[in-house]
């Protein structure tokens, strides 16, 4: 089988169902911040040291954005029957963040981006998640997509900051946080 049809030439591409989007569309770049979330949290896996709860949890968040990409690159008015995540998703999210955060200090301030290599690429991969996220809210301004898309990407952002907490805090790594410096009272703003 060629990897190659030809048939994006000219700056579309296949649909599930048979439909065809310009490459340019919001579904597209919605498509395509979804690959990148992906392969981000690819790098994520590689660079976890052996079986670990974050590479379990990470895994089946992998699996579940596949099922995402999916159902965005299928139209709702399309016949093509498919697998949609629901809220369960959302709720096991919300437990994984529970879980890793009662292992945590409690935040105060800011923190800034980095700490392990894993840390790090966490942090990454969080910003590419509102990213995709700001993708799929203005999809959904031009036409619908499924109800529990937003509120999964919503929480998977906060999943990735506290994965990148808890990833920090395993490689003995602290954070540095970050006071905003607050305009003198006599400044105008």
């Amino acid at each position: 089988m060629k990897i190659y049809t030809g048939t994006g030439d000219n700056g579309t591409t296949g649909l599930l169902g048979g439909d065809r989007a310009i490459k340019s569309s919001a579904r597209l770049h919605t498509c395509g911040s979804l690959d990148e979330l992906n392969a981000a949290l690819g790098v994520v896996m590689s660079a976890l040291s052996g079986p670990s709860a974050l590479q379990n949890q990470i895994g089946e968040i992998q699996r579940l954005l596949f099922t995402i990409g999916a159902d965005i690159a299928t139209p709702h008015r399309s016949s093509v029957q498919i697998v949609r995540i629901g809220q369960r998703e959302t709720k096991k999210l919300e437990q994984w963040i529970d879980a890793l955060s009662a292992e945590l200090p409690k935040l105060r301030n800011f923190i800034l981006p980095g700490g392990s290599t894993c840390g790090a690429l966490l942090h990454l991969a969080r910003t590419v998640c509102r990213r995709t996220e700001r993708w799929i809210v203005a999809l959904n301004a031009q036409e619908p997509v499924s109800e529990n898309i937003i509120p999964f990407m919503n929480r998977l952002s906060d999943y990735l900051f506290i994965a990148a907490r808890f990833a920090n805090k395993e490689a003995c790594r602290e954070e540095t946080s970050v006071i905003i410096p607050k305009p003198p009272a006599d400044s105008q703003t």
